[in-house]
């Protein structure tokens, strides 16, 4: 129904000239092009696996360090009044905010990239971690404390599938922050990516290839939202029996 309204308003009609929306045929012709002959210095699967790659490496070390922090902070309250006061110096401030000092600290590169994508994917990790500790049942813990379970077991057989639905909240959180994050981060210095793809469109006046990017973004992150589900759901076999 939404493709019919914009064919006929855009095609059809002309209620909607090509200047501010492309016709349908407009953003096919766009695709064909960045698919076969390419744009912006590479063709729409290269765009796709550089930012792929972005959002995975910094996706990866927000996962690696903000569920253990959040999960410490959650435990431990002398550790949550050591770690506390700077992060809630840090978590106000947008993940754009960063790009001057990640550009002085680390140059134009896709390291600049990566730590701006980190610093938004780390947040929501250590939010929910925390908040997944939180919100564990008294019971289970008390009932870990009366058999004398060793910390490193109650750790992993206990603290962490306890707070795993939280954690995976966060993780979902983080990756949708990266996305949003990336197009962004591409726009400096980038040499390939769906935000390069974009940002050069809009200098082009190219608004068939910026539906282009926007449709390559929404089905590659949806594409990586699926796989995080599928890794949720082995990881939580017990939600799935229910």
């Amino acid at each position: 129904m939404l493709f019919i309204a914009w064919y006929v308003l855009t095609t059809l009609t002309q209620t909607i000239g090509s200047g501010r929306f492309p016709a349908p045929s407009e953003v096919w012709n766009a695709f064909r092009q960045i698919t076969i002959t390419g744009y912006g210095d590479a063709r729409l699967y290269q765009h796709i696996a550089h930012s792929v790659k972005l959002v995975l490496l910094g996706f990866a070390a927000a996962t690696i360090v903000g569920v253990p922090l959040g999960l410490a902070m959650g435990w431990s309250r002398a550790f949550e009044a050591f770690v506390n006061p700077a992060f809630l110096l840090i978590r106000p401030i947008p993940p754009l905010a960063w790009i001057p000092l990640a550009i002085v600290w680390l140059g134009l590169g896709d390291a600049a990239k990566v730590l701006i994508i980190w610093f938004a994917a780390f947040v929501p990790a250590v939010i929910n971690s925390y908040a997944g500790v939180r919100t564990i049942e008294p019971y289970l813990i008390e009932a870990a404390q009366t058999l004398g379970v060793s910390r490193a077991l109650f750790i992993r057989e206990v603290l962490v599938p306890a707070a795993m639905p939280m954690i995976f909240t966060g993780l979902r959180l983080s990756l949708q922050a990266c996305w949003t994050t990336l197009v962004a981060a591409e726009l400096i210095g980038a040499i390939a990516g769906l935000g390069h793809v974009l940002y050069q469109a809009s200098l082009d006046i190219f608004p068939a290839m910026i539906v282009v990017g926007m449709a390559a973004v929404a089905m590659t992150g949806a594409a990586m939202t699926i796989a995080l589900g599928t890794i949720e759901r082995w990881a939580m076999p017990w939600r799935t029996q229910r």
